[in-house]
């Protein structure tokens, strides 16, 4: 089982970044824009009555088997008070075959509001789903596959025979979001911090000597939205997220800017620390919003794999029931 050990390891390094010791999730840089994935406390938050986010990041194209991860996430507020989500992430990895899958149910109370016109709120989520994890097993190269003349040969055994290559949990988690909803302020604050794997199922693919359990990610964000002119606004925003061993420090800001009643640009850049930095171009149309961005390696993995050549691509929706006229207020993009 050494083999597969090391194939599973260096997943794992992939996963997390280069010194980590535990499988940890996929990151997204414009994490922003996929708040189902980020905090179950944020079902529901929005400038509308529901939501649907559409996501996808490939890292390292340059690789034969880039990572590949779409996500998809719906959120609905059944009033004033409750709001409903669901969530589905996948991502596939490496020449192993090896998939990651999750499916989250959320829901989340939006009634705690406070301050003049109740503008102070406070969101309270929780999520409940399932992970899948499985290797395809045909996909693995093994030391019995080579031939010294031809190279890799995948017809030939791997020698190699695992107990199972498919594994599923159930899974929960939780989060909180404080955000000020005030109109017409210069300054709208927001912060937020979640937990997710509170079950931490165990991982029967992990050996020698690491622990089976998937660490809990635990995740605070917050940012503030700074009007700084009546069509021109400026919002840094920060993430700190831990899960097991491996860390990620993010910072940045964006800055949006109206072009006419239906469209939004929107321009910035987020700093990954010691890892990379990920400039972001956006466009709000009417009720879509489109986000590209790309990931520019600064740390020593770019010795290894060269340009990381990792993008992500964001679709968001959202609308309203009937046509209601909306009640003014400032929604997080956090």
């Amino acid at each position: 089982m050494k083999k597969i050990y090391l194939v599973t390891c260096s997943l794992v390094m992939l996963f997390a970044g280069i010194g980590a010791k535990a499988q940890t999730d996929p990151h997204f840089s414009q994490y922003y824009a996929y708040p189902l994935y980020l905090n179950p406390g944020l079902t529901g938050v929005m400038d509308g009555d529901y939501r649907v986010t559409a996501i996808y990041r490939s890292q390292w194209g340059n690789i034969s088997s880039p990572f590949s991860t779409p996500g998809v996430s719906a959120d609905v507020a059944l009033d004033n008070k409750l709001s409903l989500g669901i969530n589905i992430m996948n991502q596939t990895a490496g020449n192993g075959g090896y998939n990651y899958l999750t499916g989250y149910a959320s829901m989340a109370y939006n009634g705690v509001r406070f301050g003049k016109d109740g503008n102070q709120r406070i969101s309270m989520g929780i999520s409940l789903g399932l992970i899948n994890r499985r290797f395809d097993q045909s996909k693995f190269q093994t030391g019995e596959q080579w031939n010294a003349a031809t190279g890799f040969d995948p017809t030939m055994g791997t020698g190699e025979a695992l107990a199972k290559t498919s594994a599923s949990a159930l899974d929960a988690g939780a989060g909180i979001m404080y955000y000020d909803a005030t109109p017409d302020k210069k300054a709208n604050v927001f912060v937020g911090f979640s937990a997710y794997h509170l079950t931490q199922p165990s991982d029967p693919f992990i050996s020698g000597g690491y622990d089976k359990k998937l660490p809990i990610r635990y995740t605070a964000h917050g940012g503030v939205k700074l009007s700084l002119a009546e069509n021109f606004s400026l919002t840094p925003n920060l993430l700190y997220m831990r899960q097991g061993a491996a860390e990620e420090k993010m910072l940045g800001a964006y800055a949006q800017m109206r072009v006419n009643e239906e469209a939004d640009f929107l321009l910035g850049a987020n700093y990954r620390i010691k890892d990379a930095i990920s400039p972001y171009v956006g466009v709000y149309y009417k009720n879509f919003l489109l986000g590209l961005s790309y990931d520019v390696t600064t740390s020593d993995l770019s010795k290894v794999a060269g340009k990381a050549n990792s993008f992500e691509l964001s679709l968001t929706f959202s609308g309203r029931k009937g046509k209601a006229e909306a009640i003014p207020f400032v929604c997080p993009r956090l």
